[in-house]
């Protein structure tokens, strides 16, 4: 008895194959897009902790002396970065409305000129949208020279219309190395001229 089935087994494949590859493709090209979707949804709905990366203007709004937020602060460096990175107060007390100054403070331990550049997130994600920087750091690059030292100003608001459950938000900094980039980028300018 022979198999009348064998001819067609490699188109099967095939078109098994080219479905599998297709698939791949498509699932490829969907994670890709995902990134961008992922930010403008974090951004709009003010979660994963992002915050804007843009000074908020201080308008005299009506300080909540009922309410007390705990607001923490925590540095990290990125690895191999020569800089000893840190908060100078870990934890402030603040009511939501109030303007409030604080600093880190930044040195570079290295023998050459360093750049770094901050990112911050805050925790709860939702409480991004109701921390307000109106000035940070983190919104230029830091130049510091060999074995220099400098104090980052931090000037923010905590949003009255903050959530009642929420009672802590955790500010966290990490500090990258991009003195690469920046010397890059001062290449490319001076090539351009």
């Amino acid at each position: 008895m022979t198999n009348h089935h064998q001819p067609e087994k490699p188109k099967s494949n095939r078109k098994l194959i080219s479905m599998l590859v297709m698939g791949c493709i498509g699932m490829f090209g969907f994670g890709f897009a995902l990134v961008p979707l992922y930010d403008v949804l974090c951004e709009k709905l003010g979660i994963n902790g992002k915050t804007s990366n843009t000074a908020s203007s201080y308008q005299a709004i009506t300080i909540d002396t009922s309410r007390v937020v705990t607001v923490e602060f925590i540095s990290q460096v990125q690895t191999g970065m020569p800089w000893k990175f840190e908060p100078q107060t870990k934890r402030l007390e603040v009511h939501p409305g109030e303007l409030t100054h604080t600093a880190f403070l930044a040195r570079n331990v290295s023998d050459r000129a360093t750049v770094g550049q901050a990112i911050p997130s805050i925790s709860p994600g939702q409480g991004a949208a109701y921390f307000n920087k109106t000035e940070c750091f983190c919104f230029n690059q830091q130049h510091l020279a060999a074995s220099t030292s400098a104090e980052l100003p931090l000037i923010f608001f905590v949003d009255p219309q903050l959530p009642e459950s929420i009672h802590t938000l955790t500010l966290s900094y990490t500090l990258y190395d991009i003195t690469d980039k920046q010397l890059a980028s001062a290449i490319e300018q001076g090539a351009a001229k």
